[in-house]
């Protein structure tokens, strides 16, 4: 897969990486449009879920179990949206997507960082596909910090 991004990714694409197991990455999303966004992705190319190994599953299932207790934990998300559409990688002439899946953290208080607040206004509805706002560099690095280090302990 030479041409995946996924499969390819840099030092500096792993810059946000908060956590790894054998099979997955997780990363803090460059969109914090839903403090503590973060994506998991498979490590290897994958094209869908129905393709994934039952050791993939399981591991799946404990990250999703883990990510969601940190989200909770660190940052006080009241319940957390997974998402893997993949919608994006149809766009291309000879689509060959690769597998990830979204967490969008979603909060019932507004959080506060580094002085300033985040609320979630579309909370108990749907997320917003293209919500507004832009979370300055320290804010996404505090919450890059506190989920690693609540990932990794």
């Amino acid at each position: 897969m030479d041409y995946c991004d996924w499969c390819n990714l840099s030092e500096e694409d792993k810059r946000f990486q908060v956590y790894e197991s054998k099979s997955w990455f997780v990363f803090l999303s460059d969109e914090q449009d839903y403090v503590g966004r973060c994506i998991l992705v498979l490590k290897r190319h994958c094209n869908s879920m129905s393709e994934l190994t039952d050791e993939e599953w399981d591991e799946l299932r404990n990250l999703v179990c883990k990510v969601e207790a940190c989200l909770k934990a660190v940052l006080g998300a009241a319940l957390c949206n997974w998402s893997c559409l993949m919608n994006h990688f149809y766009k291309e002439e000879a689509p060959d997507p690769h597998l990830h899946i979204h967490v969008r953290p979603r909060y019932d208080k507004p959080i506060m960082m580094n002085g300033r607040i985040y609320a979630d206004s579309e909370f108990g509805h749907h997320y917003a596909l293209h919500k507004s706002g832009v979370m300055p560099e320290e804010d996404r690095e505090e919450v890059f910090l506190r989920l690693k280090e609540w990932l990794n302990r």
